[in-house]
């Protein structure tokens, strides 16, 4: 078992590749993850995408409500279940001992998709159903669109860096021929690269040739698949990267305004006290205008001269 909890986290889903499957004769792209008691499906034929989330009390009720003669908790039911649905949602084979799952696909009128799954459990019938409805707009340009239009623009650059190659191989091999090479055998001649010429050509070639059914254009080999993989989790590791930045980002300000406040707190202090010198300076040069001999009165009294006859 994998990851636990009633959905998975995004990324697990998104990094898990969409695998060709055929559910009741239907040609399909499914994904799908499942928890210890919990699973999330997704389904597209390419013009629709359905999902189904369930967690562990929902897939006991269903089960009690689908199969009342079996007694189990919703672990032996997911247990079971799981053994049998993977391989169906996988493409890979089915359970070794011939407990192979019956499985019929009907489309509902309200868009909806009803898969219905019969196995035995416990020499008891035992059913499923999965109830898929469209998923929300938001999944599918996350699952879907957003992965697919990088997988084309990184396919596109192959395109580009391997024309340029080809570009440097013809200068290489004019080279050799202008200072007296020769090819051993003609059969191996080529014509010189035109990027504008072989990009006509290969169109006029290879649009006839694009699957006219719509089931033949779900075909996701593995080199698609591993470039998906890769490309789902260059995105996941920029996502990550990018709230780390964010979070940085937001602890600093809190940071920076307490070293402001406090550099501001320290400068007002300063300021204070300054005034406080200056203030000093201003009383005390009052008090020598006061101090001076000549400008305040003597705190002795003057003897009188003495008065004779004779001046």
């Amino acid at each position: 078992m994998e990851v636990a909890g009633p959905r998975p986290p995004s990324d697990v889903l998104l990094q898990r590749p969409w695998l060709p499957v055929s559910i009741g004769g239907c040609q399909l792209l499914a994904k799908s993850w499942f928890g210890e008691t919990a699973y999330h499906v997704l389904l597209t034929d390419v013009s629709s995408v359905w999902e189904e989330t369930m967690d562990s009390s929902a897939i006991q009720r269903r089960a009690k409500e689908l199969n009342r003669r079996l007694q189990a908790t919703a672990e032996a039911f997911f247990s079971h279940l799981c053994d049998v649905v993977r391989p169906c949602l996988t493409g890979s084979d089915g359970p070794p001992d011939g407990d192979a799952a019956h499985i019929a696909l009907t489309r509902q009128q309200d868009g909806n998709i009803c898969i219905k799954l019969k196995s035995k459990l416990a020499e008891l019938p035992f059913y499923w159903e999965f109830h898929c409805t469209p998923a929300p707009v938001p999944v599918v340009c996350n699952q879907l669109v957003r992965p697919l239009l990088a997988m084309s623009h990184l396919l596109q650059r192959q395109v580009e860096q391997l024309g340029g190659l080809l570009g440097r191989k013809d200068a290489e091999i004019q080279d050799y021929r202008e200072n007296g090479a020769t090819l051993s055998r003609e059969r191996l001649q080529t014509d010189i690269f035109e990027k504008e010429t072989y990009r006509e050509e290969f169109m006029s070639k290879a649009l006839p040739l694009l699957p006219s059914e719509q089931s033949e254009a779900l075909g996701f080999n593995d080199d698609l698949q591993r470039l998906y993989g890769a490309v789902v989790a260059r995105g996941n590791a920029r996502k990550r990267k990018l709230s780390e930045e964010q979070q940085t980002a937001a602890g600093a300000p809190s940071l920076g305004g307490s070293v402001a406040s406090s550099e501001a707190g320290e400068s007002g202090t300063e300021q204070a006290a300054v005034s406080k010198m200056a203030d000093r300076p201003a009383v005390r040069q009052s008090l020598p205008v006061l101090s001076n001999p000549a400008a305040r009165p003597s705190s002795k009294p003057k003897k009188k001269k003495a008065v004779g006859l004779f001046r």
